[in-house]
């Protein structure tokens, strides 16, 4: 696993969400879903699942307020773990804690579907082999079936002990305003490549991957962003390979009208639906 989450391939590494409580979230993240506390201060919380590289950080923003409905914004993220035994175990802690969820078999992966105290939106899967993959004129094959929760369960009876320290941000889902703007964002901006598009949504990736990132108008045509301080997404980060990667990358932004800023290591950019995003190397 990891192919199509290291260099040359552009991914998602990390992902920052606001929110109400940071404490109660912080015992969420740790009891539910098994990550671990990498460092805390007062608002804010970094999560791992290596004891060393940043997954997830939780912010509560002081006027936090709680996550706005038909918004533009996080749908899910998507925590990808090494193995199909790494979900089975997964989900037999899902049924002894009773937390609910949610489960799906998309051809390509299969996966849990779990909400937040706060309604932030959480994926939890593992890849089928890429080779396994059916593509048909560069679109792969995606389905939404029932998860076979038996079969998955036959996989492991191992105990579990939080997320496995191989565990990635596999993907990010996110709500938008405008697919054409998104596309011409995403495509001939980032340089990401559609491969599967149905019901309102694309699912982009570089690499051949089946979606880094997953953008839909589910939450409305037009639908506004949120207010900076709600629930929800503050950012997720891009990694490209270098820096001559990187610097092609603002150079196709800005032939697109989209200025990209330059923070302390990284650059800040902005889709047109308000989704910031952190370019790293």
């Amino acid at each position: 696993m990891g192919e199509f989450h290291q260099k040359p391939v552009t991914f998602v590494r990390e992902v920052s969400i606001n929110v109400m409580h940071l404490d109660n979230a912080i015992r969420f993240y740790q009891d539910i879903i098994g990550l671990q506390l990498l460092k805390k201060t007062d608002r804010k919380a970094v999560l791992t699942t290596d004891g060393k590289t940043p997954l997830l950080t939780l912010e509560q923003p002081a006027d936090v307020i709680p996550k706005e409905g038909r918004t533009t914004g996080l749908y899910h993220f998507a925590l990808l773990l090494p193995t199909r035994a790494d979900l089975s175990i997964f989900l037999r802690h899902l049924l002894q804690t009773e937390y609910r969820f949610g489960a799906s078999d998309h051809d390509v992966s299969e996966a849990l579907y779990i909400t937040d105290p706060d309604g932030n939106g959480i994926e939890v899967y593992w890849d089928r082999p890429s080779s396994d993959w059916k593509w048909s004129n560069g679109e792969v094959a995606m389905g939404t079936d029932p998860l076979d929760g038996n079969s998955l369960l036959a996989e492991s009876d191992a105990e579990w002990n939080g997320l496995p320290a191989g565990t990635l941000m596999g993907h990010i889902h996110l709500h938008v305003a405008d697919l054409r703007k998104t596309e011409e964002f995403y495509m001939l901006g980032l340089g990401f490549t559609i491969v599967n598009r149905f019901g309102g949504a694309l699912f982009t990736s570089t690499g051949g991957y089946h979606h880094h990132i997953g953008l839909n108008t589910w939450n409305g045509v037009g639908a506004p962003a949120p207010k900076k301080n709600s629930v929800g997404l503050n950012w997720y980060s891009l990694v490209f390979a270098d820096e001559e990667a990187r610097n092609k990358v603002i150079e196709k932004l800005n032939k697109i009208g989209a200025e990209a800023t330059k923070e302390d290591g990284f650059y800040v950019i902005t889709d047109p639906s308000g989704n910031e995003i952190h370019l790293v190397i």
